[in-house]
């Protein structure tokens, strides 16, 4: 996080999606996915994550409102997503695929089905609308901006899971991009809950597209 280097990520990420290049992202890497998406496709030229610059005319990377509250509070601890979130991953989508076949499906469910049961937990939960859902770990405050969500997935940008909270705002987990070899970005921290014996299915998925 931070402004260090962020236009040279970016340039990096340009270059990946642009080039067929297997591409990574996690936490910042989506939200600079986002923002290099969004001005070299979607033609948001200055468009930024308001951590980097917060007068850009298009913050697609932004604090929720819910948040901004808070922070005006001087709350900054309720302003973070930390911990295990559960994801929503839609049908059809490389993301759902590659949580498949590596089994973290069925893993996952044992941890959700103790959240269900702690009623003081379920936040982590939110609403669950999908038929397949993970748990992945978090650390971040800034999001992807709902309201540049629909703009985005028209230009091709594809948010292939999300969590929903409570208040019906959905915080957007997962991206890809169709007909690239691999551009997967995640706004979790799947390095958690990877092992050599048992990597996450995004890094399996990555180095299998580097073959």
């Amino acid at each position: 996080f931070g402004s260090s280097g962020v236009e040279g990520k970016i340039k990096a990420i340009k270059f990946a999606r642009e080039n067929r290049v297997p591409f990574l992202g996690l936490c910042y890497g989506l939200q600079l996915a986002v923002v290099e998406f969004a001005r070299n496709v979607c033609d948001m030229k200055d468009a930024n994550t308001t951590e980097v610059n917060p007068k850009t005319g298009f913050p697609v990377i932004d604090i929720i409102e819910s948040q901004k509250e808070l922070m005006k509070k001087h709350e900054y601890g309720g302003t973070m997503r930390l911990g295990a979130y559960a994801a929503n991953l839609k049908e059809g989508t490389k993301v759902l695929q590659l949580y498949k076949d590596s089994k973290r499906l069925e893993k996952d469910q044992a941890r959700l089905e103790e959240l269900r049961a702690d009623k003081g937990q379920g936040f982590r939960l939110g609403k669950i609308t999908e038929k397949n859902v993970v748990l992945e770990r978090h650390r971040h405050r800034y999001e992807v901006n709902p309201k540049f969500v629909p703009q985005l997935e028209k230009c091709g940008l594809r948010f292939s899971g999300y969590h929903e909270r409570f208040d019906n705002t959905k915080l957007m987990e997962f991206i890809e991009l169709e007909g690239h070899p691999y551009f997967v970005a995640t706004q979790s921290h799947p390095e958690f809950k990877s092992r050599l014996e048992d990597p996450a299915p995004l890094f399996l998925g990555l180095v299998k597209a580097c073959k």
